[in-house]
């Protein structure tokens, strides 16, 4: 008897124009869990109803990731607002519960970081929160550090950590 545990099939690719919806979905239910909602939250940002077209821009890029051909998770580079052109942002690194502890995370912030690089540019920035604690691990555990006071202009002023990191 097999007694090896088999990891998951995860797929992970650029989003398309028909993920829109459930990208949506998935950063609405997540940010509501840990209570991210209202005022200076992302939840808010008019790109959630079609991420497809918000970074289809140059110097972006938005990924989904899938668990038996069910999107379950994104995330996605792109300029930091009122920073230097060398400064992406790390956005809207979303996982329902379904997907989390399998390694996506990881996945994805690895292909994140590396299409940065890709495109040129040499820090990454994110921004998260206090209750987001498995998010903040993953984040450290890949170069980041944290800063005292946030970068650039996200108008994402509910959010009180503020990480980066060289590419």
């Amino acid at each position: 008897m097999n007694h090896e545990q088999t990891k998951p099939e995860l797929d992970f690719r650029r989003i398309e124009a028909g993920d829109n919806a459930v990208v949506a979905e998935i950063i609405r239910t997540v940010m509501t869990e840990f209570k991210a909602v209202g005022c200076g939250f992302s939840i808010n940002d008019a790109e959630v109803d079609d991420m497809f077209t918000a970074y289809a821009p140059d110097h972006s890029a938005f990924y989904v990731v899938s668990l038996d051909d069910q999107i379950l998770g994104c995330a996605g580079i792109a300029p930091l607002k009122g920073a230097e052109q060398t400064v992406c942002e790390l956005r809207k690194m979303y996982f329902k519960t379904e997907l989390r502890g399998l390694g996506a995370g990881a996945s994805l912030l690895k292909l994140c970081l590396d299409e940065a690089r890709n495109l040129g540019y040499q820090h990454c920035y994110l921004e998260t929160m206090e209750g987001m604690a498995q998010a903040r691990i993953l984040y450290s555990r890949h170069g980041f550090k944290t800063l005292d006071k946030p970068m650039g202009n996200t108008g994402h002023s509910s959010c009180e950590t503020w990480m980066a990191r060289e590419l």
